[in-house]
């Protein structure tokens, strides 16, 4: 079940982080689905043990469920609506199998089901599913790992042969240069998540006070350096054959197939693997605490933080949902306890509460990130004052109708793509081995009462102890709420029997050739969504498309301008985004609590956001409460209410925003980069939600001017994608009429500031695990079929892909990196080129000569016959997955209407795509990778990089966190000069930038 996380401290650029409040509202029971239990054996003995098929308009997922010899649970949905299929392995082992001493070896044999098995090479299993014009990914938590693909229906065979050759033939190809490979990656990605992030150790500092010593949970599932340190290949070997068999997985497959079809293809490729070890479910008491354990510790952050967190129970218990609603009553959201006495007071940045549960266990967190003047002690003082006031307020019909409806639009909404069908009924299976469970979880929530709720509040929290967690700056240990009172206790610690003892590799045995990759059939064909265009009256530009997979309406509004009207008066930059902000506060009928709860009760969701060039309005709802949804938007345009107590309170969290970004090293790169691009006095080298200096000037008549002068119909697209066609819509949309145009004139475009020569930008982080890299130059606006897009093409192999020259490089041969790539990013007006890693600190100038190596290699040699045959697949190939969701379908009608795109502008692409040739791509790498003249932009420690910095042969210049010159110091070897680096190891493999393990 997806729940609120409480730990969403990460302040990004805005500060202003969002609940993901999931939707619908409360439906008519339907008829039940029928569930058919069969025990009917199939060929080679693999049973059909049910099929579920819906009836009427009920929500939920029909599927078939079949068990293989060897234990696999193999389940299939079918769903023809487009050409794709998604293939998702689960293994029932996450973090919470591990042993003292040995944590992160679930998280670390993730990494290693990427690095080539018997049949599949090194580097080829992203290769193979990036080429078929697929994408994928694996992850791994406390209590499950999982491996999925969603590729074009052709593909199906492949990506099981895939999957069942790490399942039956991995281990032979596990080599000691691979596994150092990935140990380094897992300390990269543990340094870029966790010691390198601002409150990156919360979740690990507490969970080690909150379960008792020995306990599965008591660490992280990303492990301890030291347990990394100590691992060795065969530790890894034996996790893999205690808990990677058949029997201990399910394979669910999804999509443009049949269950005939997957079923003989899985018992061809999975049926001969044989069984692993029993592996039986865990249960383990809850943690007791017999006193409020204090405890704290010292973080790079700007806010102190306090949380208090409570044991509760595990996923799926009777008491889940309930205390689900306590958590949404006391910090869930804007008409949440925690949320009126500490975010609206102005007397915290950030208050939520949350309740995520686990398979062994569940959590009741709250957290708190008070603004200066107040104390943690303070804090301490304020929740424990919300459990109070809840006691006075108890529940509400109001609380129960808001929750209950945001679930099922959440459900609604995850039914909208086969990969969110497909990883559902994966999860049902694995933990409670009903696919179906769905059903059980909707009446769960239908049935809850008040009475309930009141129950488990007394059940699990009032009275109870927590362990209470302080997060102070560097150097303030004063500021903890109270001083530490607990130590982790390994006293009563009994090591588990070994589990380990005389396991064995048994190969299975085929009667075909498994060293040959299946074929893949023709593609399928693949049509751009038809849509429709109409103009209203008054300049909006309205494009829509019908799609009624589910019975929901996607709408997005984006008016021209943002931040680039700023450039009319630079000294109020942050305007855009702080009117945005405004607009989603009160309205003239409504405060913003009343909207907030209004949305929640139709399952809808309306945001005002802003960005660089442009404002939008983004709406979502389903279909029976549309009218209804539309009436608050036309509120919330029209008549926002721009008081000035909403006002001041969002200017005083702006300002402590753009403060705190000093604490977070990819901000500062990011806003650093910029500048050193467009230049000063460029309204893009200034961030998006201003400067200190700019924020203050910033008056309320100032946003009441910006709102009547540039939210207008004249720059306003509209695109509507859902179950409704053109004649339903545009009546209800009728409303939009009244709003009247005004001329609205863009900026002019100053000449943006060149760079004379490659110089390199520091940026000093003191004692940063991590350094982030920038390397780039300003190259071209966007253009749908020329040089930009072809300009992407031919950076795909450099470094847009996962299999790219640069991530193989800096991430599976040298190990320097979580991940390293580079891309072209344009709008109408301008576009970088960017090449971006975050690194170890240790190796900052061997991941700068690395860069430089790989881009100045491909802009001299070009592309390879192989890399060009590759690119073209992938790309191809990929269109299958592009318009599947609401979501896809709105950003590709946006695209053509922002920039004014020929309906047939796909089919141009993919001529280019299929006839640009070697000669091409080499002229475009030449052209567009100015190796002489880029930037290149590191923020890290600046004792431990700068020296080796310096002999690189560029000229080197200090910058402050805000991008002004500190010192410049010039070096003039005449030649760039490789550093000594450590000897490479040579065992590649994979996963795609950007994921998270």
């Amino acid at each position: 079940m997806s729940k609120k996380s409480t730990l969403a401290v990460l302040l990004a650029a805005a500060m202003l982080t969002q609940a993901q409040a999931q939707a619908p509202k409360k439906a008519a029971p339907a008829k039940k689905a029928t569930t058919t239990a069969v025990a009917s054996k199939a060929a080679q003995g693999t049973k059909l043990v049910e099929k579920v098929t819906r009836k009427g308009s009920e929500l939920m997922i029909p599927y078939e469920k079949y068990v293989l010899p060897n234990g696999l649970t193999v389940v299939v949905h079918e769903d023809h609506s487009d050409p794709i299929v998604h293939v998702d392995v689960t293994y029932h082992v996450g973090s919470a199998r591990e042993e003292v001493g040995k944590s992160g070896f679930a998280h670390f044999f993730e990494h290693m089901m990427f690095q080539g098995s018997d049949n599949v090479g090194d580097e080829q299993h992203f290769k193979i599913v990036s080429q078929s014009g697929g994408t994928l990914n694996g992850t791994t938590n406390r209590d499950r790992t999982n491996y999925f693909e969603t590729v074009p229906s052709n593909q199906l065979e492949t990506a099981l042969w895939l999957e069942a050759d790490r399942m039956g033939f991995l281990l032979d190809a596990v080599t000691q240069r691979k596994f150092e490979v990935q140990r380094e990656t897992v300390k990269n990605e543990r340094g870029q998540n966790y010691d390198n992030r601002p409150y990156g150790l919360v979740y690990e500092k507490n969970s080690a006070a909150l379960y008792p010593y020995g306990h599965p949970y008591s660490w992280t599932t990303i492990g301890y350096i030291e347990d990394l340190n100590r691992v060795d290949v065969n530790d890894l070997k034996n996790f893999f054959l205690r808990w990677y068999g058949p029997n201990n997985a399910t394979l669910t497959v999804g999509g443009d197939v049949t269950p005939a079809q997957v079923v003989k293809l899985a018992e061809k490729y999975f049926g001969p693997i044989q069984r692993g070890p029993e592996v039986k479910n865990m249960k383990l008491a809850a943690p007791v605490l017999t006193q409020d354990r204090y405890i704290s510790y010292e973080d790079n952050v700007r806010f102190p933080m306090l949380q208090m967190t409570f044991p509760t129970v595990p996923n799926y218990h009777p008491d889940e949902v309930p205390l689900d609603i306590l958590a949404e009553i006391i910090g869930g959201g804007k008409t949440s306890i925690l949320y009126q006495n500490l975010t609206k007071a102005q007397k915290a940045v950030q208050a939520n509460a949350g309740h995520p549960c686990s398979e062994l266990a569940g959590e009741f967190s709250l957290t708190v990130l008070p603004l200066p003047g107040q104390t943690l002690a303070d804090m301490e003082k304020e929740l424990r004052n919300a459990f109070a006031e809840f006691e006075k307020r108890g529940v509400t019909d109001d609380d129960l109708e808001r929750f209950k409806a945001s679930y099922e639009a959440g459900i609604i909404n995850s039914l909208s793509s086969v990969s969110g069908k497909t990883s559902t009924l994966a999860s049902y299976q694995t933990f409670t081995g009903n696919p179906n469970y769905l059903t059980n979880q909707l009446k769960a929530h239908r049935a809850v009462t008040k009475a309930d709720v009141l129950r488990v509040y007394n059940q699990y929290i009032k009275g109870k102890k927590a362990v209470i967690l302080s997060v102070v700056p560097k150097g303030k240990p004063e500021m903890v709420a109270k001083a530490d009172n607990f130590t982790v206790d390994k006293s009563g610690y009994k090591a588990p029997a070994d589990q380990y003892a005389g396991l064995k590799y048994v190969k299975a045995k085929d009667t075909f050739d498994r060293s040959k990759r299946p074929g893949s059939g023709p593609n399928p064909t693949i049509t751009v969504p038809p849509f429709w265009k109409e103009s209203m009256a008054n300049g909006i530009k309205v494009i829509g498309s019908k799609s009624d997979e589910v019975p929901t309406v996607t709408m997005l509004f984006t008016l021209q301008g943002g931040h680039k009207l700023e450039a009319h008066d630079p000294s109020k930059a942050g305007i855009a985004s702080l009117t945005a902000a405004m607009m989603n506060e009160d309205s003239e009928k409504f405060t913003a609590e009343e909207i907030s709860s209004k949305l929640e009760k139709l399952g809808s969701s309306i945001y005002f956001g802003s960005g660089s060039e442009t404002m939008t309005v983004q709406v979502q709802s389903q279909v029976k409460n549309l009218d209804a949804t539309l009436a608050l938007l036309e509120e919330q345009m029209m008549h926002p209410r721009f008081s000035q107590d909403d006002f001041d309170r969002l200017k005083k969290q702006r300002l402590e925003a753009i403060k705190n970004q000093s604490t977070q090293p990819t901000v500062i790169a990011n806003n650093v980069y910029n500048k050193t691009l467009y230049g000063e006095g460029h309204i893009q080298a200034i961030p998006v939600i201003g400067t200190t200096a700019t924020v203050e000037s910033i008056s309320l008549d100032d946003v009441k001017k910006f709102y009547a002068n540039y939210f207008s119909p004249s720059v306003t697209n509209l695109v509507v994608v859902g179950d409704v066609d053109q004649k339903q819509i545009m009546p209800k949309l009728a409303f939009l009429s009244k709003w009247q145009a005004k001329p609205v004139t863009m900026p002019a475009e100053p000449k943006l500031a060149g760079i004379d020569k490659t110089k390199i930008f520091i940026v000093d982080k003191e004692k940063a695990a991590q350094s982030e890299i920038r390397i780039g130059y300003m190259a071209m606006p966007y253009d749908a079929t020329g040089d930009y897009y072809k300009a992407g093409l031919m950076n795909y192999v450099l470094g847009g892909a996962f299999n790219s020259r640069i991530n193989l490089n800096l991430r599976e041969d040298k190990g320097y990196t979580y991940g390293a790539g580079s891309y072209f990013s344009g709008t109408e007006s301008s576009g970088p080129y960017t090449a971006y890693a975050g690194v170890r600190s240790n190796v900052s100038d061997s991941a700068v000569v690395e860069f430089m190596k790989e881009i100045k290699r491909f802009r001299e040699e070009g592309i390879t016959d192989d890399e060009l045959a590759f690119m073209r697949s992938a790309i191809g190939q990929s269109d299958a997955r592009k318009y599947e969701t609401s979501f896809q379908k709105a950003a590709f009608l946006n695209n053509m209407l922002r920039y004014n795109l020929d309906a047939d502008y796909v089919n141009k692409q993919n001529q280019i795509l299929q006839n640009i040739t070697k000669e091409e791509i080499n002229a475009l790498a030449k052209k567009y990778l100015p190796v002489e003249k880029m930037s290149i932009m590191l923020v890290g420690d600046k004792a431990a990089i700068k020296p080796g910095l310096e002999k690189l042969g560029y000229e080197v210049v200090e910058l402050d966190p805000d991008g002004a010159p500190v010192q410049v110091k010039t070096e003039t070897v005449a030649t760039p000069v490789e550093p000594k680096k450590e000897e490479p190891l040579k065992g590649r493999k994979a996963k795609k930038e950007g994921r998270i393990f």
